[in-house]
């Protein structure tokens, strides 16, 4: 038996508590400050307010203040934390761990330099002073936090450096239902998970233009489908844009799927399809996390810097920069079908 200590009562790694906790490890929660009533009431009924789901009775929960008391003795951590708690992570929780204990993360996005490459969050970690000696590993790959509690057959990627390390992680995690692949391409797979919110974004304008035309509750597939491939061909080239192998596009373009079903990206695309304007779709989402206008706004400025630098052509990319227009200019959804069309000759 190990001792796991996750660090953020988020959905995604609070629904990780069941495979570990199911292998017969001993599971630790810490909740970071925004997670404090999710913790009293983890400790009261074992029920998850945001996840909806309740956890296994025998699990231990600790607020951010127990946080040290929670880290003594574990074998592993998981960062459980949003890509807005970066930051903090860094600041808060990487100074406070032991450099023979390693780290995992749930943590999807990437940071844009001035140059246009793309940064991971394992790697902007490993550059701080207190994360340059930690082993640091992430889980990519589609897999939603709720479909995991329910147990639902899910298929993921750890990836880390060491992949020794990786098959450990493995051995704690896999069940029956959570099923574990294993690179040693950190920056393949968290591209290509990354890359998935702000093309999830991109996809679900085409739900709310069929309601704009149809009425509320209206679907259609094809232009679905359209966005969603032209979403893959884009997320291909900007993985190898990034130096990750192709192969990882499997993690991106699953991950891409599950979210269009459902969740935060799918509703803001929704309403900026319906015609309302970002501000106004932002302002009625006041309180939820949006992680694809963040990678959306990264990704969209890493092309163009690239392009600057002759190292890309914005052409090839006319769905990110039409989605970079509507969150970051003000225009309106209009869907650059011609740009979509290519001519291949054998």
């Amino acid at each position: 038996m190990a001792t796991l200590t996750f660090i953020g009562a988020g959905q995604m790694a609070s629904a990780l508590t069941f495979p570990t906790f199911e292998n017969g490890h001993e599971v630790r929660l810490v909740g970071t400050p925004l997670d404090r009533d999710v913790i009293d009431g983890l400790r009261e009924n074992n029920y998850h307010i945001n996840l909806k789901r309740t956890l296994h009775d025998g699990i231990k929960y600790y607020q951010i203040e127990e946080m040290e008391e929670a880290i003594k003795g574990a074998d592993v951590i998981l960062g459980g934390v949003s890509s807005f708690g970066v930051d903090w992570f860094a600041e808060e929780v990487l100074p406070k761990l032991n450099k023979d204990v390693p780290v995992i993360t749930v943590t999807k996005g990437m940071i844009d330099r001035e140059d246009g490459s793309m940064m991971t969050y394992p790697d902007f970690w490993k550059s701080t002073e207190a994360g340059k000696d930690l082993n640091l590993n992430a889980i990519g790959g589609p897999c939603t936090s709720y479909e995991l509690a329910d147990k639902d057959d899910s298929a993921v990627a750890f990836c880390g450096t060491d992949i020794d390390t990786l098959r450990y992680l493995k051995s704690l995690f896999e069940t029956d239902y959570y099923h574990v692949s294993l690179s040693t391409d950190v920056t393949g797979v968290e591209c290509a998970v990354a890359l998935k919110n702000a093309y999830a974004l991109g996809v679900s304008l085409a739900v709310g233009l069929a309601e704009k035309r149809e009425g509320i509750g209206a679907i259609h597939y094809n232009s679905q489908a359209a966005l969603f491939g032209q979403s893959v061909r884009e997320m291909r080239k900007l993985l190898a844009l990034a130096g990750g192998q192709d192969d990882n596009i499997v993690y991106g373009a699953g991950d891409l799927y599950v979210t269009i079903y459902g969740g935060r990206t799918r509703k803001i695309g929704t309403l900026l399809g319906r015609g309302m304007s970002f501000d106004d779709a932002m302002q009625e989402l006041a309180g939820v996390t949006l992680e694809s206008i963040v990678i959306a706004t990264r990704t969209a400025r890493a092309v163009k810097a690239l392009a600057k630098n002759g190292k890309a052509d914005t052409k090839d990319f006319p769905l990110l920069m039409h989605v970079d227009e509507i969150i970051n200019q003000g225009k309106p959804v209009n869907i650059p079908w011609t740009a979509f069309e290519t001519e291949t000759i054998l």
